[in-house]
């Protein structure tokens, strides 16, 4: 396929996707219960968080967490003492427990007490054309409370050479604008142009047989690599493209 005719298809695909049905079988649809900035964001955040697995399987993960929150995620993190925490015990979704979760209420707490929440440390760290060096940053500052190393696991670092799927889809959802009824556009300080693409086995696997991706693993090297090639379809939004990689991996089987 010739570039040119490799935009037209991928931005029919794109269109074809990026649209509210979207959310009945996506993990996204968790946060658009949510109005208010800061439940949307840290609902999302922890919906990303164990975005592994069966989907349906996720949103039925992401739903107990947020009953647990008393569905106000963000006055529970703000608000919670020790005392409250015991009720997340029992939660467990893959290899994210209990603990993990504990941990997770507690140091978004201090995000949001210290640091002026979540958008502030990205804003902070951005470079004009990726936030990769940011998601690293935030993992730092993410973990500088006491913790488990288990817990550790759960948020990516491009600095170790992951392709952090998750948090990047996670920036995704906060950057890229609501017009189509899907992502979110929360975060004014960000732009679309410092995006990467959420890289999984379904993205990458049609990044390749489109030539777009040449790199096997689905690594940080790999998120570079098909950065640069989305970019050179769109250099102001390359990650509408997951929505075509996305759908012609999951739903077309391509």
């Amino acid at each position: 396929m010739k570039k040119y005719e490799l935009k037209t298809f991928l931005d029919a695909k794109a269109e074809q996707y990026e649209h509210p049905k979207f959310l009945e079988s996506d993990p996204i649809q968790i946060p658009h219960r949510y109005t208010k900035k800061e439940d949307i964001e840290i609902s999302a955040f922890l919906t990303a968080t164990i975005a592994w697995g069966n989907r349906m399987s996720i949103i039925k993960s992401a739903t107990r967490m947020m009953e647990l929150m008393d569905n106000s995620p963000h006055d529970f993190i703000r608000n919670h003492e020790a005392s409250d925490l015991g009720r997340l015990d029992d939660f467990v979704h893959r290899t994210f427990n209990g603990m993990d979760l504990r941990f997770f209420t507690t140091a978004l707490k201090s995000i949001y007490k210290n640091h002026g929440g979540l958008e502030p440390i990205f804003s902070k760290h951005q470079e004009p054309h990726t936030l990769q060096p940011a998601i690293a940053r935030f993992k730092a500052l993410f973990f500088e409370l006491p913790h488990s190393k288990r817990t550790q696991k759960h948020v990516s670092n491009p600095d170790s050479g992951s392709a952090a799927k998750r948090i990047n889809m996670f920036l995704r959802w906060m950057v890229r604008p609501a017009a189509k009824g899907v992502d979110f556009g929360l975060w004014q300080s960000l732009s679309t142009n410092q995006l990467s693409c959420p890289l999984d086995v379904h993205s990458g696997n049609v990044a390749r047989k489109l030539k777009l991706l040449k790199r096997k693993q689905n690594d940080a090297k790999a998120v570079m690599e098909l950065d640069h090639s989305l970019r050179q379809l769109s250099p102001i939004d390359p990650v509408k493209y997951d929505f075509a990689l996305f759908g012609l991996g999951v739903f077309e089987k391509f």
